[in-house]
């Protein structure tokens, strides 16, 4: 049997040989990473990342340098789509063990979910897959139910089904509630809603090759807020919290939605479709309306929404919106202290008319490449049309940071990333 291979932590400079400012050095029975004053704990997701890809699968940290937060950073830069299982935490004064054994159970549900392929994750599978991780946590406390198909339609979920329905796997809204209160008439403290498209082809605006090659990651808003649902449950969240995934695969078919379809809403909203393949607001639609059934005063959305997000804020950041302009700055100031990378992007009421439409109440985006100017913006602005209370206490995540589409860089490795999922449970142990 091979020994192992040790990583330690030193708040020495490597010697010089290994290079001026080096951040690794090696040894016979493994490497140290070596701090800097500088961006630290990138530097030590770096070193994981640079260990993994000279083909190590298993590594142990040791010495009593390594904290929660560096030995979280070297395991998600390590970490890769094939190997999930390679880095044993130590056990020190200055490490949680129980909150590293947390974080690494909600990280590998969501990246299992969202690196995992779409005739594994399809709508019944993901939403099926979803409830029992949850219940697994908290059996006596977790109660669900999936609506599909048609059942949609008889509950007036519109836009669901309308995206799903051109896919002979039908699509579904699962409802799960999370209640370990004991009492079934507690109210509601948050409700989570996530983008499960499971497959995106762009249905009749089809994508291109390239464009359409990651899109089994389009259910990242899904396994996000389920994987921060979960990791709150961990971490002791005592309210009542509701989960609704909206999932469908987004197809071609004689059943397809087409263009120039116009969807009326439960909520008495007209929308005309210009895009088949801004769907992720279409479904988002419907889950807002049953989030805010529950009279909840939080809601959180995430979903990989936009490529104008991208654009804005690049793969290292998730795009933030909200009418509520106190409540984005928390969630902001949430992310910060949860190591994730957030910002701000703008949201008024206005947006809500910047696609507009001669036959509905609006359009579900722009005739435009990529959905025109401020086209983050403006899907936040659709989803505001399906919020109550004019926005109050509502925030919608785009997931730009959430999947590493281009392959492996300096800190990641290709697919999911779990950026999100941090930021989503400590909203809800802070605001539920």
């Amino acid at each position: 049997m091979s020994e192992k291979f040790v990583v330690q932590l030193s708040e020495q400079l490597a010697p010089r040989h290994w290079g001026e400012s080096a951040s690794l050095s090696f040894n016979e029975h493994g490497a140290t990473v070596h701090l800097s004053e500088q961006e630290t704990l990138k530097n030590v997701q770096k070193a994981g990342r640079t260990i993994a890809s000279q083909g190590i699968k298993n590594v142990v940290l040791a010495g009593d340098v390594w904290c929660t937060e560096s030995q979280w950073a070297f395991y998600q830069g390590f970490v890769s789509p094939k190997v999930l299982n390679g880095v044993e935490f130590v056990d020190n004064a200055q490490s949680d063990l129980k909150e590293l054994a947390d974080l690494k159970a909600s990280a590998t549900w969501a990246r299992e979910m969202i690196n995992g392929t779409a005739d594994d994750i399809y709508p019944e599978s993901l939403a099926e897959k979803a409830a029992e991780f949850i219940q697994s946590l908290a059996p006596e406390h977790v109660s669900y139910q999936i609506i599909k198909g048609d059942a949609l339609l008889e509950q007036q979920w519109i836009g669901i089904h309308a995206v799903g329905r051109g896919s002979e796997r039908p699509p579904v809204l699962l409802e799960l509630d999370y209640n370990p209160t004991g009492d079934e008439n507690a109210p509601v403290s948050a409700a989570l809603v996530g983008k499960g498209i499971t497959f995106d082809s762009g249905g009749y605006s089809i994508k291109p090759s390239e464009g359409m090659l990651g899109m089994k990651c389009d259910m990242g808003g899904a396994a996000t807020v389920t994987a921060g649902l979960a990791l709150a449950i961990s971490r002791g969240v005592e309210k009542r919290i509701k989960l609704f995934l909206c999932c469908a695969e987004n197809l071609i078919s004689g059943n397809a939605y087409k263009l120039g379809d116009i969807l009326t809403y439960k909520n008495g909203t007209t929308v005309e479709i210009v895009n088949t393949d801004a769907e992720g607001r279409l479904v988002l639609a419907d889950g807002l309306m049953a989030a805010g059934e529950t009279g909840a005063p939080l809601i959180i959305d995430a979903a990989t929404l936009t490529g104008a997000a991208l654009v804005a804020v690049g793969q290292e950041y998730n795009a933030l919106f909200a009418l509520d302009k106190e409540l984005v700055r928390e969630v902001e100031d949430f992310a910060s202290q949860e190591m994730e990378a957030a910002w701000p992007l703008p949201l008024e009421k206005w947006h809500q008319q910047n696609c507009p439409s001669p036959y509905a109440d609006t359009a579900n985006s722009r005739a435009q490449k990529g959905g025109g100017f401020g086209g983050a913006s403006n899907a936040a602005g659709f989803l505001s049309r399906f919020v109550p209370n004019d926005g109050k206490g509502w925030v919608h995540i785009d997931l730009a940071a959430a999947f590493n589409m281009g392959g492996s860089t300096s800190q990641w490795a290709s697919g999911a990333t779990t950026q999100g999922m941090r930021t989503v449970a400590r909203t809800l142990l802070e605001k539920a």
